[in-house]
């Protein structure tokens, strides 16, 4: 896997986007994702929908690698970690997330975390709540044009369309306008949002080997 990075500045603050649908803000040693969405695929084969769970499998790899390249010790995934509640693949994420018994887990709650007490405690997070502000910058799921803060969100799974002489390529993205950082959803089982992103705004949109602003 190839990690390429983008460094951009945001109120005199430098945060690393990156190709693999995660950013990471070297001040506070902390990885940032969203929309991680553990348990879809499970949630599908419940339901009748034969979805191998190699789709999770590769994701959690993805995640192991950017933390072994940026030695985070926080990492804070802006909603939706969940997709359904509880399941075998929630099991499977658990043990993935005692590989790392040092780092400190925050979770800003999105419209699927429907966390129970249990569900909670296994999850091992140190910090839960609907929104978390750090030195200024805001953490929540979905943007609040109320907050005054800086706000890095998901939520809306965005990316662009790209028209070549050849075809019409979609591909994910990182949004930047004044008052917010939006994320890619970080799982690839997830669709793209290419109508309902923020306007006037800068597009950081990557590919499996690169990551370049358009």
């Amino acid at each position: 896997m190839n990690i390429a990075i983008k460094n951009i500045t945001i109120n005199n603050t430098i945060f690393t986007l990156t190709n693999q649908r995660a950013a990471f803000w070297k001040k506070e040693k902390a990885l940032i994702l969203s929309d991680l969405h553990i348990g879809k695929t499970a949630h599908f084969r419940k339901n009748g929908i034969a979805l191998a769970n190699q789709i999770m499998k590769s994701d959690l790899e993805r995640l192991s690698v950017l933390i072994e390249y940026f030695q985070p010790e926080k990492f804070i995934v802006v909603g939706d970690l969940l997709h359904a509640g509880d399941n075998s693949d929630v099991d499977e994420f658990c043990s993935w997330r005692n590989q790392y018994p040092d780092l400190q887990f925050y979770l800003v709650e999105g419209n699927h975390d429907r966390l129970s007490a249990k569900l909670e405690k296994k999850l091992c997070l140190n910090f839960k709540s609907e929104s978390l502000t750090i030195h200024g910058f805001t953490f929540i799921h979905d943007f609040d044009k109320i907050l005054p803060e800086f706000q890095i969100t998901g939520h809306i799974h965005p990316g662009v369309v790209l028209n070549s002489s050849v075809k019409r390529i979609r591909l994910a993205c990182f949004v930047q306008t004044q008052n917010q950082l939006l994320l890619p959803a970080f799982s690839e089982f997830t669709g793209l949002d290419t109508k309902n992103i923020p306007k006037g705004g800068k597009f950081f949109v990557f590919t499996d080997s690169e990551i370049h602003e358009i």
